[in-house]
């Protein structure tokens, strides 16, 4: 009997671990449940089996056998996927790199060609014994420069399509002679290495007319899509005010001519903004390749004439476009050419490097323009999830609605609605009111962000020339230190005027932030070199008229060009106030500082400081440092600071509003000049290792006060003094564990440090020459000042006074604890007052 049961038991397991094989009708029911749950449960199973009479004569074990095998089948399937998209990606690239090395190969043919040419010429030259020698010299060097001549055109009717695509036919074989040829000598952007995941291939020119850059790498998108999104120039080109098309002609090749007048903006206040008049060209090569391929119309070019600007200065775009080309697989490989001549010759020389740089021109259109296909083709494929129930395609919307009203705000054009209000005297900060903001806002803005008894859009801007501060870090320490130059009572003036009836207008007043901020990511493009984000500022009332300070408020916040590996990146931080509400519509009135690199001088002495643009412009060269005023540590970066902020008025309050914004913007200019003095790394550096003791006079006689009236009143020493020589004293002040600084005592103003030892210096990150910029009451917390203010007069009478432990603040921002703190007078020989000395006991970073 028990060995019947046993039988039948290994029968049973037998039976259930057979193959079994399924009905069509089966597989379709556990297909439709798969569908629904892929791992369903034991209990979901035996329901199934109830639920679905043509699964009855299948065991529950087998059904879960069949789950996993599914999942195993699916998992299998998306990884070969991957594989196959990542192979397809490697053989396109692998093309992609063939063809370039071929192309090197021809550019060093050509190089080594002209090589032996110009030595030839210099033999000859050095060989000849006449005056003309140099001449000959000089003259091969201009046809080497000459390279490229633009051909000189009679002039084509301008109804005549047939002059029109003679003229698109030159472009376009001169742009395929830029693009896969070796038309321009280029040269591979540094940091810009090919691979499946990366941007592509990125290069610029050298030694040719006006500035160009040219980019080739992959997408997964197919040609049309990508010649659709790249003519939608707006959309990706941050600098396009507006793009027309005011002629259409289709060819007879299938190709269309189109002729497009557009309008750029400046990227600071210094400079005109620039406009084009080209012929752009869209036609289809005989392998299948996409071409759309642009050039400007001017006289040498011939063509008809474009439309007369004012407020522009018209620049030259050089044969220019885009190839795109199906890869196999689906996918298309592009190749980018942008060649402009911006007239650098019509700016002040100090900005004219942003006019003749290369690599701003390839991270402002060429990178960009991949950058933004590469984004939409992600997006597409739903490689990219963002939160907050927003879809990708409204989130760009808000970027670009930032940018663009930021762009308006720096160039204050007169055809919407601009006009320069009368400055106090000084020139440094420039006003501009628009008393009709719906011409450029939009009809949203009418009821919600406009008083009914009239009103407008005031914007303060300026603009600096910094040294020796990198782009990158200067921006990226404005968004993660906002208390360092912000206002809070102007951020709550920016944002009551969401509201119906905004309060009061504040008195910028300096310090006064109380909130903290909390950042909110949105979004980011897909290698973060822009991200999106909510940036909540919590409120605190100190006082009942400060009511309207209690609320929280919020900022949408475009931060963009914050890696410091970029070359030629610009970095940006715009904000704009919203509501709680946020909708996809939410009017923005956005604000905030651009900083652009400008490419080192070789030639000129470098400073290490930050200048005033505005006065560099107007003494010329001869405000240039002293030859021995050189920057001795070999880093010479100088970028141009543009700010801009937008508020709102009433009519009766407009010249009060203008005040404000004037007042606030040179404070939050000094407070940039304090901070970009504190991070330059000609700064930080001196932040490494130990730092050079002051050996002056003054610094010895400073060090035997502190320790003597420290004695006198406190009856104790500061230190065992080691040695007898002139310098101990001072030595061991330096080198003491705790943060020492000394501080002045003058009754009409605040008191503002003059000393510190290494750990005083340490504790405040800053600098000896920084050092004089920091007042007293900007490092304690409101704690520290309010204990500071009880006991002043007991340590003016008693002669010190000690402080419990606290909270303050470094230069950085950086909150620092102390266990205790004593503070003393110092006497001079006199036994007069000199300054006051405090000592950070146990002092440590939060």
């Amino acid at each position: 009997m028990a060995l019947s049961m046993h039988k039948d038991s290994v029968n049973k397991q037998m039976d259930s671990s057979k193959y079994v094989r399924y009905t069509p009708e089966q597989v379709e029911a556990l297909e439709r449940v798969y569908t629904e749950c892929p791992k369903p449960s034991s209990l979901r199973r035996q329901q199934l089996i109830r639920e679905c009479p043509i699964l009855s004569n299948i065991e529950p074990k087998q059904i879960k056998v069949w789950f996993q095998n599914r999942r195993c089948r699916e998992k299998q399937r998306k990884e070969a996927s991957r594989l196959q998209t990542v192979n397809r990606k490697l053989t396109a690239m692998n093309k992609l790199l063939m063809e370039e090395n071929d192309r090197l190969q021809k550019q060093v043919s050509h190089l080594v060609y002209e090589n032996g040419y110009m030595r030839q010429q210099l033999q000859s030259a050095s060989g000849t014994t006449t005056d003309n020698s140099c001449e000959s010299v000089v003259m091969s060097g201009q046809q080497q420069q000459q390279q490229n001549p633009t051909p000189q055109h009679p002039q084509r009717d301008a109804n005549n399509p047939a002059g029109l695509l003679a003229i698109a036919e030159e472009t376009l074989a001169e742009f395929l002679s830029k693009a896969t040829g070796t038309a321009v000598d280029w040269v591979q952007m540094i940091g810009m290495k090919p691979g499946p995941d990366s941007i592509g291939i990125v290069a610029v020119s050298r030694n040719c007319s006006g500035v160009a850059a040219r980019a080739c790498g992959l997408v997964s998108l197919e040609p049309t899509k990508v010649a659709e999104i790249l003519k939608e120039r707006p959309s990706w080109f941050r600098d396009c005010r507006s793009i027309d098309v005011l002629s259409a002609i289709p060819t007879g090749n299938g190709g269309t001519i189109e002729l497009i007048y557009m309008q750029t903006y400046a990227p600071t206040t210094l400079a005109a903004a620039r406009d084009f008049w080209t012929l752009r060209y869209t036609t289809s090569l005989e392998d299948g390749s996409l071409v759309i391929c642009e050039r400007s119309l001017t006289s040498s070019t011939g063509g008809p004439a474009g439309p007369p600007t004012t407020s522009f200065v018209r620049a030259e775009v050089l044969p220019s476009g885009y190839l795109i080309r199906p890869c196999e697989g689906g996918g298309s490989i592009i190749h980018i050419v942008d060649h402009v001549d911006l007239d650098a010759w019509s700016v002040p020389e100090v900005l004219r490097p942003l006019y003749e740089s290369s690599k701003i021109l390839a991270q402002k259109m060429t990178v960009a323009a991949l950058r933004h296909i590469r984004q939409i083709a992600q997006e597409s494929s739903g490689e990219i999830q963002y939160g907050g129930g927003r879809q990708p395609a409204v989130l760009r919307t808000f970027s670009q609605r930032l940018c663009r009203g930021f762009n308006d705000a720096v160039n204050g054009f007169a055809d919407d609605g601009w006009s320069l209000m009368g400055s106090d005297g000084v020139e440094d900060v420039t006003i501009m009111i628009n008393s009709s903001p719906n011409k450029f806002l939009g009809s949203q803005y009418s009821t919600s962000m406009f008083s009914t008894f009239g009103g407008g859009v005031l914007c303060a801007k300026a603009s600096m020339l910094l040294q020796n501060v990198p782009p990158a870090l200067l921006v990226r320490f404005l968004r993660e230190h906002r208390s360092e130059w912000a206002d809070y009572g102007v951020d709550a003036y920016s944002a009551a005027c969401l509201k119906a009836s905004p309060y009061a207008v504040p008195c910028a007043r300096p310090g006064g932030f109380p909130g903290s901020q909390v950042i909110l990511p949105l979004a980011h493009t897909v290698e973060h070199e822009e991200f999106l984000e909510v940036v909540r500022l919590e409120g605190h009332a100190f006082s009942p008229e400060d009511v309207a300070l209690a609320r929280d408020m919020y900022l949408l916040q475009l931060c963009s060009g914050v890696d410091e590996n970029a070359v030629g990146a610009c970095a940006q931080l715009v904000f704009a106030p919203i509501d709680e509400s946020f909708a996809d519509d939410a009017p923005l009135l956005p604000s905030g500082f651009r900083v652009i690199p400008l490419d080192p001088k070789p030639d000129g002495p470098a400073a290490t400081r930050t200048l005033d643009l505005a006065s560099t412009l107007e003494v010329g060269a001869g405000g240039a440092r002293p030859a021995g005023e050189a920057d001795l540590n070999g880093y010479n970066l100088r970028s141009v600071l543009t700010i801009a902020f937008q508020f709102t008025f009433e009519s009766h309050l407009r010249d009060n509003v203008a005040a404000m914004a004037r007042q606030y913007v040179r404070s939050v200019v000094g407070s940039v000049q304090r901070v970009a003095m504190a991070i330059s790394p000609t700064r930080l550096s001196s932040h490494m290792g130990p730092k050079p003791l002051p050996g002056s006079p003054e610094a010895l006689t400073l060090a035997r006060w502190i320790c003597r009236s420290y004695r006198i009143h406190t009856g104790g020493e500061l230190f065992r003094v080691e040695s007898q020589a002139s310098d101990a004293i001072l030595k061991q002040l330096w080198l003491h564990s705790d943060a020492i600084l000394c501080c002045s005592v003058k009754t009409n103003a605040s008191p503002v440090f003059t000393f510190a030892n290494q750990a005083g210096l340490d504790m405040l990150e800053t600098t000896l020459v920084a050092l004089q910029d920091i007042m007293l009451d900007k490092i304690l917390d409101e704690a520290g000042r309010k204990i500071l203010c009880s006991e002043f007069s007991k340590i003016m009478q008693q002669g010190f006074a000690y402080l419990p432990a606290g909270i303050c603040l470094s230069s950085m921002g950086r909150p620092v604890s102390y266990e205790q703190a004593i503070a003393w007078k110092v006497l001079n020989d006199d036994d007069s007052n000199h300054c006051l000395a405090f000592m950070f006991l146990n002092w440590s970073f939060v």
